[in-house]
């Protein structure tokens, strides 16, 4: 017995749509760089995210709960790059965004004029679109180019997260 023109249709309707995927040119999630944690075991030094951006926790306070609620979490936080204080209320129950926060050293081997540094990679490749902290921290930024002109190696701390970079710390290479 073969099928009816209606029930033929159907089909032709049904493989149409199957047809129809939508095609995805990547995967990135938006938070990339990541990952959850509950809130009450966070703690003084640990590192959240807060309004879209990577915090390192100063001071942490719980209260008790309430007649209806959760225990909370009172967070006050200092943005990793910007040096800016944020404070968040978190239920302790509760996740939130945890940034991961790499600390790499790399060796400098010159700054610009438009202040950025030139690093050197593992690979041997160079690494030239990380900018001096010049707002942030121009002790820091002096202390680079004057042990640049001397005639030892000089290192550069690199703090990352979520995307962006910044140099925390110079140090000049032992002798050997």
């Amino acid at each position: 017995q073969s099928p009816s023109p209606t029930c033929l249709a159907l089909r032709a309707s049904v493989m149409a749509d199957v047809d129809d995927t939508e095609q995805f040119e990547g995967t990135d999630s938006g938070a990339s760089g990541t990952y959850p944690l509950q809130a009450g075991l966070v703690r003084k030094g640990g590192h959240m995210v807060i309004k879209g951006r990577p915090c390192k926790v100063l001071d942490v306070s719980t209260s008790k709960t309430g007649k209806h609620g959760h225990a909370k979490c009172h967070f006050i936080a200092q943005d990793i790059f910007t040096g800016k204080k944020m404070e968040d209320l978190v239920p302790s129950s509760h996740n939130l965004a945890a940034p991961i926060v790499t600390r790499v050293e790399y060796q400098i081997i010159d700054t610009d004029e438009d202040g950025f540094a030139s690093l050197l990679l593992e690979d041997g490749s160079q690494k030239d679109d990380l900018k001096l902290p010049l707002n942030t921290n121009d002790a820091l930024c002096d202390e680079i180019k004057a042990k640049l002109e001397g005639e030892k190696d000089v290192f550069v701390t690199v703090l990352s997260a979520m995307g962006e970079d910044l140099i925390v710390a110079v140090k000049e290479a032992a002798d050997k």
